[in-house]
């Protein structure tokens, strides 16, 4: 793994600021991890996925993960900091090991099972939908979950849990206005998409600025180390 250059963050947002997250943080994977290029992405299983885009995150952007969730009940802004070391870390599922539950067996989820369900709103469906694409033994989803009891869904989802924790990863909060607790999703790859976006919009600022100052070319610029770079920028706007 590479972390990301200046001229990679502004070729991966050029070829894909308009695919879905799930597609750019694929993208993101792939350009950073030659080696996965033979393979397909799509079919990691999610914490797999999750753990490279945490490896990838640190090493372009730093160790930790700073941002802002909007309050359930209030609508209260709180900042969180999640430490990417830790989730590059953490045990994730590196092939689809078969998870039985009772007579029933399932695989992992991965990127292409998200990507049939994106457009379900309804998350109880989407949950459902998502368990029967990955049961081993079904031909249709309609088939397999109907036959599914609550308990055999709960059991389930707790089996995929435990074989891939870093799957979904989770952030705790406890507004300090209404005192309102709830999780949300820590969504990696839209996360570190947006950084991606940022980074390229502020280097083609550079560009512009540094080729109108001095005629350099693009690809001059973007080889400039970053302390260079931005030392000529001090001059050029002083």
């Amino acid at each position: 793994m590479r972390a990301l250059s200046p001229a990679d963050c502004l070729a991966l947002w050029e070829s894909g600021h308009a695919l879905h997250p799930l597609d750019q943080g694929l993208l993101a994977i792939q350009t950073a991890f030659p080696e996965a290029r033979s393979v397909s992405l799509a079919d990691w299983p999610l914490g797999r996925r999750n753990r490279a885009l945490a490896e990838l995150r640190c090493d372009t952007f730093g160790r930790w993960i700073t941002g802002w969730a909007a309050c359930e009940q209030c609508g209260e802004k709180l900042e969180f900091s999640a430490d990417g070391d830790a989730l590059r870390a953490s045990d994730a599922a590196e092939s689809n090991t078969a998870i039985n539950v009772g007579d029933k067996a399932f695989r992992l989820p991965t990127s292409r099972d998200l990507a049939a369900i994106v457009d379900e709103t309804d998350p109880t469906v989407a949950a459902l939908r998502l368990m029967a694409r990955c049961a081993v033994s079904a031909s249709r989803e309609s088939e397999a979950s109907t036959q599914w009891t609550e308990s055999e869904i709960d059991a389930i989802s707790e089996h995929m849990s435990e074989a891939d924790p870093l799957a979904d990863v989770l952030l705790h909060f406890d507004c300090p206005s209404c005192g309102h607790s709830f999780e949300q999703t820590l969504d990696l790859a839209s996360f570190l998409w947006t950084e991606i976006e940022g980074r390229a919009k502020r280097l083609m600022l550079d560009v512009h600025a540094l080729a109108l100052a001095y005629g350099w070319s693009e690809t001059q610029i973007l080889r400039l180390p970053d302390a260079r770079r931005n030392f000529y920028l001090e001059m050029v706007r002083a």
